[in-house]
């Protein structure tokens, strides 16, 4: 099987074909990368994203808590207030502790106080309406359904006289309350109105009060009966124009029965119309970052996602180790067999196994192929030594011969004698110039002096050279040239090569026999065709019909197998000219030695 697997690929090992994609090392070598890139990317992500959500939900919070307390503190300035031309000391004073830029309109967006610079462009959309009496429940907790801020009270302040005597009442209710075992404190609202505060049971609660008479602190003052009266004049004007009887509001802004909703809006009406002198007018908030755009959120990464990020970065760190010595390892270990082949002696020919179909396991197969052809080059090596010494050995054992019977007297030196002797001497010339220029060539130090020449004329000249020997032989030599174009070549080396093929024809074609020496043209190239009806080559043996010192037949003589280097210097010559030499053999009908030369002149043979 190796036999025919080196018969099939000109006696080389076979070279393994192009590698499919994905087995490929390079493709191998890019997933792994590609895997851990996307590895990192998508921690990096998840962990940016988790971070920066938690951050955003914190800073969201932040900034709702900043407007909350912009919109409160607001609010509590407008109930407080008939206008806001003293509210600049509050904006900034919010400026510096939110980091925001605060900016108030009137409806029609124009300025009315800004906690800065005011060269800056106003946000599309306001952040609230800033109204003590239609307050954002959402913006401002404690509101009733009313939507009227508790803190504007407006006629129902009390007075400092007022405020003191009911201050003085709460206190004497709270002392009483505390000697029948009942706790309670005293808050004091927006109006000045101080409000005692009890824990426990309701009934209980109820019980208390009526020993103590609490609900003496319900009781309107002066100024808020006043209050209250010309509220009810607004209430009863509003139900008189719908038609609608007349009710009674007390301090807790609600009438003392159940109404429907037309008496409630009613209500709430009039309690807007009598406070509306009391408030500064309705504006809008802008509120915006220190840059001037809307506020929102930033990112600060805490030590706390600091750590996080280090934590995942460290964790990818160590998966991309992991992977990259994983495959590093699987890579190193057939390298290093490689390496530890190539230590070995030259003479031990190790082969490496190829354990994967990637660019390694072609280096693998490569290293084999090279040692397999050392192996083989090393046989030829010492087949050649021992088939020159073989090649020497004769004609020096007839020279010496021939010598020694001259000493001993045993043959005389006369003309045959001498004949005898340069025959050996020119044999032994012949074989040396052989090896010669085989050693040239293969140093490649073969010199060429090629010219423009007639395939014609070369062929016609290395026929007429032959010829005599073809007649001598009983051999018919014809030749036969198609429309061959001009050959540039060196016309002494090819005619070696030539004559090299058709002296090899006529020693092996039998008397009777016809040996045809062609030339044609075959597009880029020009074939040169030696055949002859000789005996033939076995198919097994036409790999080796170019090896140095080979013969078909092992037993034949000088005479008829000549030195066994002319095929060899047949080969060289013809590659020193950038063309092929082939053969094909039918055993017992034709041989045909085949050689192609290009046409164009090879720019290493022409002259510099």
């Amino acid at each position: 099987m190796a036999a025919e697997r080196r018969a099939r690929t000109g006696g080389r090992a076979a070279r393994p074909g192009r590698l499919p994609w994905h087995r490929s090392l390079l493709v191998r070598l890019l997933a792994a990368s590609i895997t851990i890139a996307v590895c990192s990317v998508a921690a990096t992500a998840w962990l940016a994203a988790r971070t920066t959500t938690s951050a955003l939900q914190r800073e969201q919070g932040q900034v709702l808590a900043d407007d909350a307390r912009i919109y409160d503190t607001l609010m509590g300035y407008a109930a407080a207030h008939t206008d806001w031309s003293a509210v600049k000391p509050a904006l900034a004073r919010l400026a510096e502790r939110t980091g925001r830029h605060i900016t108030l309109t009137t409806q029609d967006r124009r300025p009315v106080a800004v906690s800065g610079p005011a060269s800056q462009d106003l946000p599309p959309r306001a952040s609230a309406l800033v109204d003590p009496l239609r307050a954002d429940p959402a913006l401002l907790p404690g509101v009733q359904a009313d939507g009227i801020d508790p803190r504007a009270v407006g006629p129902y302040r009390l007075p400092a006289a007022e405020r003191k005597q009911l201050s003085h009442l709460a206190r004497t209710l709270r002392t009483c309350l505390r000697g029948t075992g009942f706790s309670a404190g005293v808050t004091e609202g927006a109006s000045g109105r101080p409000s005692l505060v009890m824990t426990g049971d309701t009934g209980i609660q109820r019980k208390v009060g009526e020993v103590c008479g609490v609900f003496a602190l319900d009781e309107p003052t002066r100024t808020e009966k006043r209050a209250l009266d010309r509220l009810n004049a607004l209430v009863g004007g509003c139900l008189k124009r719908q038609g609608l009887d007349p009710v009674v509001v007390g301090l807790g802004f609600a009438p003392a029965e159940s109404v429907s909703e037309p008496v409630r809006r009613c209500v709430d009406t009039a309690r807007r119309e009598q406070l509306a002198p009391y408030v500064a007018p309705p504006v809008l908030l802008f509120v915006a970052s220190a840059a001037g755009s809307p506020a929102a959120p930033g990112f600060d990464l805490s030590s706390a996602n600091t750590a996080k990020v280090a934590g995942v970065a460290a964790l990818v760190l160590v998966l991309t180790l992991a992977v990259t010595v994983t495959v590093g390892t699987r890579l190193v270990r057939p390298l290093r067999a490689l390496t530890d082949a190539a230590r070995h002696p030259t003479q031990e020919h190790l082969r490496v196994p190829v354990t994967t179909h990637d660019e390694i396991g072609h280096l693998a197969a490569a290293f084999n192929d090279l040692s397999e052809r050392r192996e083989r080059l090393e046989e030829q090596r010492k087949a050649m030594v021992s088939d020159v010494a073989h090649e020497l050995r004769t004609p020096l054992t007839t020279i010496r011969g021939w010598l020694e019977a001259a000493q001993d007297g045993l043959a005389a030196s006369d003309e045959a004698f001498v004949a005898s002797l340069l025959e050996e001497a020119l044999l032994l010339q012949h074989i040396v110039d052989d090896l010669q220029h085989l050693a040239q060539a293969d140093a490649g130090r073969l010199r060429l002096h090629a010219e423009p020449l007639s395939p014609r004329d070369l062929l016609d000249q290395v026929a007429a050279a032959h010829r005599g020997r073809a007649e001598t032989a009983g051999v018919t030599l014809t030749t036969r040239i198609e429309n061959a174009p001009t050959l540039y070549a060196d016309p002494a080396r090819l005619r070696q090569t030539v004559g090299n093929l058709l002296s090899n024809a006529i020693r092996h074609t039998p008397a009777g026999g016809t040996v045809t020496l062609g030339c044609r043209g075959d597009g880029e190239e020009i074939v040169i065709e030696v055949a002859d009806t000789g005996t033939g080559i076995a198919a097994a043996d036409l790999p080796r019909v170019f090896d140095r010192f080979w013969r078909a037949d092992r037993a034949r003589g000088r005479q008829t197998g000549g030195s066994g280097l002319g095929l060899a210097i047949v080969r060289q010559l013809t590659e020193a000219h950038g063309g092929t030499v082939t053969v094909t053999s039918t055993p017992g009908t034709e041989t045909v030695f085949t050689l192609r030369l290009p046409a164009t002149p090879d720019e290493a043979l022409l002259p510099r």
